[in-house]
């Protein structure tokens, strides 16, 4: 059985300057120690908002403050959306629960810049301790200074999730589960090893849940790279594997442009993959697949459609250092 069972505008405003300490990450300090009593109170004087802020950077491990904005701060609208976002992403800055990254986000905006966000020093501590008393079992990522190809990628991952909330929200649908990984990896079963996607989706109306793994592709792999990763699915497909809820999830395999999309479906027509198992699309149309594959087989959920290409793609930026 593949992936299914059966139940009974502020967003592209140019960030303002994040100043004061702990807003640029090749100014900052050596992080200082906190005591179990100072962690204790900064917990306490954490909003909701602050703690799904500092959840969703852990879950993801790379965000833009436009991705943490669309995530955490549509409920507010015109320049208070924006306001507030510097507001907050500042204040948990400024306390090293996260940290600003020295990367800037290029491309489509015109140049404007955009923060990356990772989980610092005491965001670990917050969840660790929020952890221990929950007896929960979180991965705590710590903070350190990826590359460009792994922000990149990273962002491109988070940016598909932004996209699936969003768009969640309009359709009524509810995004169940999202994993990135390391969090999304799956016991390969009597081959050894793991199957590794970049993320995992379940996402339900009423009566269906859909299960999907991701492959976000930047076209910086080899084809032959890509067909090799294609060939672990499909064996652990053809050997009657399963994945999360009992069933095989489908893969969704995200491109760049028509010229990758096109030479992928060659490759995979080659390797005489089953026609339901592997879905190619563009970045920018990954979210409205996912959602209306779900909704055209539940008669009471609504059509929300493919979306339109947006031109203004945030997975398709270039991602450059500051100059």
């Amino acid at each position: 059985m593949v992936s299914r069972l059966l139940f009974s505008s502020a967003a592209n405003e140019r960030p303002r300057p994040l100043r004061g300490r702990g807003m640029t990450a090749r100014n900052r300090p050596q992080a200082s120690r906190a005591s179990k009593a100072a962690i204790a109170d900064l917990a306490a004087r954490l909003s909701p908002r602050d703690w799904a802020v500092i959840d969703s950077v852990n879950q993801l491990r790379l965000l833009t403050g436009q991705q943490l904005e669309r995530l955490h701060f549509s409920d507010l609208h015109g320049k208070s959306r924006a306001v507030m976002r510097w507001r907050v992403l500042k204040r948990l800055a400024d306390a090293e629960i996260l940290t600003p990254l020295p990367r800037r986000i290029g491309g489509s905006l015109h140049g404007s810049d955009q923060l990356v966000f990772a989980l610092d020093v005491n965001g670990q501590r917050l969840l660790r301790r929020r952890n221990q008393q929950a007896d929960e079992r979180r991965r705590i990522r710590r903070p350190s200074q990826p590359g460009q190809h792994f922000t990149a990628h990273t962002l491109a991952v988070s940016e598909l999730y932004v996209r699936l909330v969003e768009q969640a929200r309009v359709c009524g649908v509810d995004l169940d589960m999202f994993q990135a990984e390391p969090a999304c990896w799956w016991p390969a079963g009597n081959a050894g090893g793991w199957i590794k996607p970049d993320g995992y989706v379940a996402i339900s109306t009423a009566e269906l849940r859909d299960h999907w793994w991701l492959e976000v592709d930047l076209a910086t792999e080899a084809l032959t790279t890509l067909a090799n990763k294609c060939r672990v699915y499909l064996d652990f497909f053809t050997r009657g594997g399963v994945g999360p809820d009992g069933v095989m999830p489908r893969l969704l395999l995200t491109v760049p442009t028509s010229k990758r999309l096109d030479a992928i479906n060659r490759m995979l027509t080659s390797l005489h993959v089953p026609a339901d198992l592997f879905t190619v699309v563009r970045h920018e149309e990954a979210a409205g697949v996912i959602i209306s594959n779900l909704t055209a087989e539940d008669p009471a959920a609504n059509d929300c459609g493919s979306p339109a290409r947006d031109s203004t793609d945030t997975l398709n930026k270039n991602i450059v250092s500051p100059t």
